[in-house]
């Protein structure tokens, strides 16, 4: 995997968690959007799109185009406030077929950023002769407007926001009200969050596509992006050419189902990368694959006492290390790299790991962090049902059973609180999420057997719900089109976009 794929892979990493009914959400805008959609494109150099220092490099590519598409920040209410949804731009090098429209999941995730940073993966893809590749960045996220914030990059480093094991460490209902009064206050207001969940995020991508110039999209999700793309067949089902879904997320489990499956995939890897440890006689988590989860309890046991100081003077938590591993698990080729991290902590430098924290954070070195986590919060607070303390509590104990690794009082010790027990919102979407699935247009859904986040049976059930077709790819990471470097997976999801042809049944690649 190449350095801009790992990045990549990074923005993947988010999948939020959190029974009282929802309000119903509202279906296609009725609202007339012809203001929208006659909006012409400024494509400019992207000077204002990079949110880092690190990343104007990136953006100063002249391959590079950057524009910005209004959209409302409340469909019901079309002539009031507006967002802005920043788009970046890889132009076709042959004779355009339309745009291919990318999300790279979260949510939290940058499109911007993602086609900016795995820039030489998608110009040597032969898809980009024939699409102008469009990674946009969902409300809230990125370059976007309004902003959704609750904590500064500086909290974040320092690990003075609610922190995420098993579930959020927010014991109380006094630091949920905290959390939801710091992200209205920080959002610019109820109505920012309110508009923030997946519906409004659907809605918007028909008005990317509509100012795009296509008739119907062509779009490829990963991960979370998978729900949206899902979504959007089933809103815009007569405006859809072509789906990719890759890492899908199952459409037949509930938050909380969904949730602990995602635990049990990690768990899963870690399963598989101690089995790979335990072939060296110095394996820092022992010869006994069975006893691994103990080894790395006993490994972590004085971070939890007392956060490790590294090289940089920034310190290490029980929190940052299992995000570390986490973000490790992902890719099959980082495996030795967190083995040898997790040797480096047992002796003390905390460096190695920390690195890892950041990769899944997106944190780049001037300290700016582009995986938006506050917009994960609140995209999922608006998405998914409320969940008693109790109910949270139990989901705590149950993700300690079924995955050991998280095992510690620390993460599922206590008695929770959800995250947005105190919204100023209610949620938008039901359970379940994905619904009207008849008569769809053909689709491509790209499971990975060993996927750590989003299981392989959440591909198949995703499939299955959409009438459409599978590509099963034997591996251990999570993301494969493109990101994955494979040319058995690029091919048959290319003939797909172009053609769209899908590959026969029982269609498979291996990584």
């Amino acid at each position: 995997m190449t350095a801009a794929a790992a990045t990549a892979s990074a923005l993947l990493v988010l999948t939020g968690c959190s029974s009282t009914t929802p309000e119903p959400e509202s279906s296609t805008p009725e609202a007339n959007l012809n203001a929208y959609h006659q909006q012409k494109l400024d494509w400019a150099a992207c000077k204002d799109t990079a949110t880092s220092e690190a990343d104007k490099k990136l953006f100063a590519n002249p391959a590079l185009e950057c524009a910005r598409v209004e959209v409302p920040v409340d469909y019901d209410k079309p002539e009031g406030n507006k967002a802005k949804i920043a788009l970046t731009r890889l132009s076709a090098t042959g004779e355009a077929q339309g745009s291919l429209l990318v999300d790279p999941g979260g949510p939290g995730g940058s499109g911007t950023q993602m086609i900016a940073s795995t820039l030489p993966l998608w110009q040597t893809n032969p898809i980009a002769k024939r699409f102008d590749i469009v990674g946009f960045d969902p409300r809230g996220t990125g370059a976007s407007t309004p902003s959704l914030d609750c904590y500064t990059d500086k909290e974040y480093d320092a690990g003075e926001v609610p922190r995420y094991g098993a579930v959020y460490d927010i014991t109380t209902a006094d630091q949920a009200a905290e959390l939801a009064k710091r992200c209205t206050e920080a959002s610019g207001g109820v109505e920012n969050l309110a508009n923030a969940g997946s519906t409004n995020v659907v809605h918007d991508m028909d008005i990317i596509r509509e100012v795009l110039g296509d008739d119907k999209l062509t779009y490829v999700g990963y991960s979370y992006g998978t729900e949206l793309g899902a979504m959007y067949a089933t809103t815009y089902t007569e405006k859809v050419r072509a789906l990719v879904l890759d890492g899908a997320v199952s459409p037949d489990l509930t938050a909380k189902e969904f949730r602990a499956a995602s635990f049990e995939g990690l768990q899963a890897r870690f399963n598989d990368l101690a089995a790979l440890c335990a072939k060296s006689p110095d394996c820092v988590l022992g010869n006994d694959p069975a006893a691994a989860n103990d080894r790395l309890h006993d490994i972590v046991q004085p971070v939890i006492d007392a956060p490790v100081e590294t090289s940089s003077g920034r310190k290490v938590s029980v929190w940052d290390v299992y995000l570390g591993v986490s973000s490790g698990l992902f890719s099959e080729k980082r495996w030795p790299a967190i083995i040898s991290a997790l040797t480096a902590l047992e002796a003390g430098n905390a460096d190695e790991i920390l690195s890892f924290r950041d990769l899944a954070y997106g944190r780049g070195p001037d300290g700016v962090y582009n995986t938006d986590l506050d917009t994960n919060i609140a995209v999922r607070c608006m998405d998914w049902p409320r969940r008693t303390a109790e109910e949270h509590t139990a989901l705590a104990r149950h993700i300690g059973k079924v995955a050991p690794m998280f095992d510690l009082d620390v993460f599922t010790g206590a008695s929770y609180h959800n995250e947005c027990a105190a919204w100023p919102a209610p949620p938008t979407r039901d359970e379940p999420w994905l619904t009207d699935t008849a008569d769809l247009p053909e689709t491509l859904v790209v499971s990975t057997t060993g996927d750590p986040a989003t299981p392989h049976e959440g591909g198949i059930a995703m499939a299955r719900a959409l009438g459409g077709s599978l590509l099963t790819v034997d591996g251990k990471q999570h993301g494969a089109y493109v990101l994955g470097g494979n040319k058995c997976v690029d091919d048959i999801v290319n003939t797909y976009l172009v053609d769209l042809k899908t590959p026969p049944k029982d269609a498979r690649c291996t990584l």
